[in-house]
């Protein structure tokens, strides 16, 4: 059984850090993609980055130069390290995992659907 529990999340000034991080239980990183995703009260969930196997990420235009999303195979960890954050920032952060035969996230990395183990979610808050 995967599970995945994020922690990390908290209250920050706007230009203040913050780093997330997501314990994965029940499976090995093997052929694992894995993402990030966040949603703001009345606003749709946001894939914001997402990491390949071989370590490879892609980052939505509106977290580039700020996000850093990395993972540790050996502690089955993930983590996302966030900067110079913004109101615009401030949601409920979401781990997300998904096999794949390949390793890779591929087009679809933002595609919430497509992600068949999630957590359930640290808020950040940006005052």
């Amino acid at each position: 059984h995967v599970q995945l529990v994020e922690s990390g999340g908290g209250s920050v000034q706007a230009g203040g850090s913050l780093r997330l991080s997501c314990s994965a239980s029940g499976y090995t990183h093997d052929r694992y993609c894995m993402a990030w995703f966040r949603q703001a009260p009345g606003k749709e969930r946001e894939g914001i980055a997402a990491i390949d196997i071989d370590g490879s990420t892609t980052y939505a235009e509106s977290v580039k130069g700020r996000f850093t999303i990395s993972r540790d195979k050996v502690k089955n960890t993930l983590s996302l390290q966030m900067n110079s954050l913004e109101s615009d920032d401030a949601a409920t952060y979401y781990c997300t995992a998904d096999s794949r035969t390949s390793g890779k996230c591929g087009v679809s990395w933002n595609w919430w659907g497509n992600f068949a183990f999630r957590g359930q979610g640290t808020q950040v808050t940006v005052s």
